[in-house]
């Protein structure tokens, strides 16, 4: 396991997810820690063939070089346990996702806390609701 903390940042392949590279690196600097940044697409999704998520994607690799994050694309259709072991294989204190308000709660929050009980989840609420 690398020795340096690290802020994992999970996004999907939507430009509005900049909002949740720019929290990871507030979060980054307070904790003195590394950023590094995560999309993972299920096997058959074609998101290079999706006109608006390859920009997107572009985009938010961008973003992260600015912060000098790097981020990684990963394939797998078990979404939930390729974070939690990336989360893990990093070396992730805190790990940050999106999400919308719900009564419920968010799922992806929920089965990531599930899958990292040990670490410190974080979920930056979507502006939309």
């Amino acid at each position: 396991m690398p020795s340096e903390d690290r802020v994992l940042v999970c996004v999907t392949g939507q430009k509005s997810c900049g909002r949740l590279i720019e929290e990871g690196a507030r979060i980054a600097s307070e904790l003195s820690a590394e950023l590094s940044v995560v999309h993972v697409a299920k096997v058959h999704d074609n998101f290079l063939g999706s006109v608006s998520e390859a920009e997107a994607l572009e985009h938010l690799f961008d973003i992260a070089k600015n912060y000098d994050a790097d981020m990684l694309l990963l394939r797998n259709d078990d979404v939930i346990n390729t974070l939690a072991a990336h989360a893990r294989k990093v070396g992730a204190r805190v790990v940050v996702i999106g999400g919308r308000p719900t009564r419920g709660g968010n799922h992806l929050t929920r089965a990531l806390q599930n899958a990292l009980p040990d670490l410190d989840i974080r979920t930056v609420l979507s502006e939309e609701g």
